[in-house]
């Protein structure tokens, strides 16, 4: 079993400084690829990831909810999606993502899509190669 980083992620990169095992890396590029993924053949299931989330998007893979509730004014991330976020991460580094859409209060999503999505990351996405663009102030090249 794994943890999975779903679709409510944007970027922020904490979960990345707390994993024991260097298990998570940034999509790429970030129009197919939106948030961070966890490799699920490395993943050590500890958990340390989940608490270093503002955004709350990092769930136990049996976990990961088929009905989230938003609290509205959280952001979805997914290829496809047209929406504008932009936002600087906890180290100030500005996140700008072209496919998002604001979620409304009451709102209910299936996030069990993103499972999936996170397996397929490291068969057919950039995978570990995705750190070669990304640039020591944080920002993505390439």
């Amino acid at each position: 079993m794994t943890h999975i980083i779903t679709s409510l992620c944007l970027r922020d990169a904490g979960c990345v400084e707390v994993c024991p095992v260097e298990c998570i890396v940034p999509g790429f590029p970030t129009d197919k690829w939106p948030w961070y993924y966890i490799d699920p053949d490395t993943c050590i299931d500890c958990g340390a990831c989940i608490p270093e989330c503002p955004y709350e998007a990092i769930f136990p893979e049996d976990e990961v909810p088929t009905g989230y509730t938003a609290k509205g004014g959280e952001f979805v991330a997914n290829a496809g999606l047209s929406g504008h976020y932009e936002k600087a991460n906890h180290h100030g580094v500005m996140v700008v993502l072209e496919n998002t859409r604001e979620l409304k209060k009451g709102e209910t999503l299936d996030l069990t899509a993103d499972i999936q999505k996170n397996y397929d990351y490291y068969k057919s996405g950039a995978g570990y190669k995705a750190w070669d663009h990304v640039e020591k102030d944080g920002t993505i090249s390439g």
